[in-house]
């Protein structure tokens, strides 16, 4: 594979034979197409993402959740073909960080990393605080409200996540299909409970998909930038796609099935919410929401079992986290952006298990900064906008790094125009117009973490810059000349020939 700096020459091939040597490289062809979505799914999260989040999204919209959901899921979808599509013709755990770079420009391409590595690192704090709320309700709902416990709990569960992470791929993916099994298996009991659920707050209404209850663009944004955190994790394929079989198909499959899913979930729950509880109690529930929700269809058990489900959805989602925020970091590291210790792979796990180690200890440093900030409420509500200012930013970048990429081939076909053009481009557009508009709504805390956070990037970005990294005279990233490399490679009538124009190329 081609390491994420993309360079030529003997330099560029170089490291990249050095970062391919026995026991130094992360474990290929170890995922297959099923674990990948399964990947795909865990990381947005369901569960969790309607727990954290349902409240926060009401709050900013209304009963307009719905809407929001699905028009953020629109042009979401053009940022996961643009996923889709990069995937084929450059694999590498860097993802955004490489196409972006030899796209766009390096430096953007670096603050693209940047982006989804704090992002990455503040959502361990912002999932693992719910995680030990939800474990101590399950106790006493009294103590869930005690931030400190909350987080010595929450840091309990991110430390165990991530030994599970350091100990390799194939153990991760087992531990993903237990978690994310029973969590789905219970979102969809009761899924079908609400449905045949008599008692009701409010009447279903289909004004709740529309455009008229946003409170103007401003209101709109606001929404938007919520919903991008919901759907937010499915990249973790992308991240993946070293390790990963077929990964020019597989990544960007798995990403569209995951993404599907999570959007149906999303808007059943969102919709169930408005019609089974009032305005007053998803305010007052916030982040327990979902047990509320329970509650409701199911007094007694439902509560528990829905918490059940947020707790494993929690822990699932934080283990695809660190999977993102780790193999970006090997990406970085690498490519000597940032310190080339953080590509160091342990020869027997084949995890970079340097780079595990600095997130674990930054992630146990915020911990400590969150516990004194005040309610897991206020930590979660300042931490989802700050991670969606983040997320629009990377996201926005690579669906115009999958044109720029892509721009030889765009007047092939209509098909090729509207899915490789018009529909990435369209999904940038929607997450730039939603990061500047929401700009004037955030919290002093929210822009901290996404501006504050991305400005801070530009530090490593121009120390690593001036000592001559080589991620910084990349080789260009473009579908065209990579079809055309890839030709004389198959035979006129083999299977893999006939494949070419669908599949493209790889840096295999």
């Amino acid at each position: 594979m081609r390491s994420a700096s993309g360079s030529s020459g003997r330099s560029g091939r170089s490291g990249r034979e050095a970062g391919r040597s026995p026991g130094r490289g992360l474990q290929p062809n170890a995922l297959g197409t099923f674990d990948t979505i399964v990947m795909a799914v865990a990381g947005s999260a369901p569960a969790y993402s309607l727990a954290a989040a349902t409240a926060v999204l009401f709050g900013a919209v209304g009963f307009a959740g719905p809407a929001a959901l699905l028009y953020c899921a629109i042009p979401m979808f053009g940022i996961v073909l643009a996923y889709a599509r990069l995937g084929r013709i450059d694999v590498n755990a860097g993802a955004g960080y490489s196409w972006v770079g030899r796209t766009l420009h390096p430096f953007l391409g670096f603050l693209s990393g940047w982006a989804l590595v704090l992002a990455a690192t503040v959502f361990m704090v912002a999932g693992s605080l719910p995680a030990g709320a939800l474990t101590l309700s399950l106790i006493d709902v009294e103590l869930a409200d005690d931030t400190v416990l909350a987080s010595l709990v929450g840091a309990g569960w991110f430390l165990m996540m991530l030994l599970v992470v350091l100990g390799g791929v194939r153990l991760t993916v087992r531990a993903q299909l237990l978690l994310s099994g029973v969590e789905l298996l219970l979102l969809v009991v009761f899924l079908l409970a609400a449905l045949a659920h008599h008692g009701h707050a409010a009447a279903f209404d289909w004004s709740w998909f529309g455009l008229g209850r946003f409170d103007g663009p401003s209101g709109f944004a606001a929404g938007a930038l919520i919903a991008a955190f919901y759907y937010w994790g499915w990249d973790v394929t992308s991240n993946l796609s070293e390790e990963t079989r077929d990964s020019r198909r597989t990544a960007g499959l798995a990403a569209l099935v995951g993404v599907g899913v999570v959007f149906l979930l999303f808007e059943a729950f969102t919709v169930a919410v408005n019609v089974l509880l009032s305005a007053g109690r998803i305010e007052h529930a916030g982040a327990n929401v979902l047990a509320v929700l329970g509650q409701e269809i199911w007094p007694g058990v439902g509560g528990k079992l829905l918490i059940l489900a947020v707790l494993l959805s929690t822990v699932a989602t934080l283990e695809t986290t660190l999977i993102q925020v780790t193999r970006s970091l090997f990406a970085m590291g690498r490519d000597r952006t940032l310190p080339a210790v953080l590509g160091t792979v342990h020869r027997r796990w084949n995890t970079p298990w340097v780079a595990v180690l600095a997130v674990g200890i930054a992630a146990l440093v915020m911990f400590g900064a969150a516990a004194a900030a005040g309610s897991v409420g206020q930590v979660l509500g300042d931490a989802v906008a700050g991670i969606g200012l983040l997320i629009a930013f990377y996201y926005a970048l690579a669906g115009i790094a999958a044109v720029v990429a892509y721009k030889g081939l765009l007047l092939r076909s209509v098909k090729e125009f509207l899915l490789g053009g018009v529909w990435p481009l369209a999904g940038s557009a929607f997450m730039l117009w939603t990061f500047v508009e929401s700009l004037g709504e955030l919290s002093a805390a929210s822009l901290a973490i996404g501006l504050g956070g991305l400005g801070l990037g530009v530090v490593p970005m121009l120390v690593y810059w001036r000592k001559g990294s080589p991620y910084y005279r990349p080789a260009r990233l473009d579908a065209a000349r990579a079809l055309a490399a890839a030709e004389p490679f198959a035979a006129p009538d083999s299977p893999r020939a006939r494949r070419t124009d669908k599949s493209l190329a790889t840096d295999f």
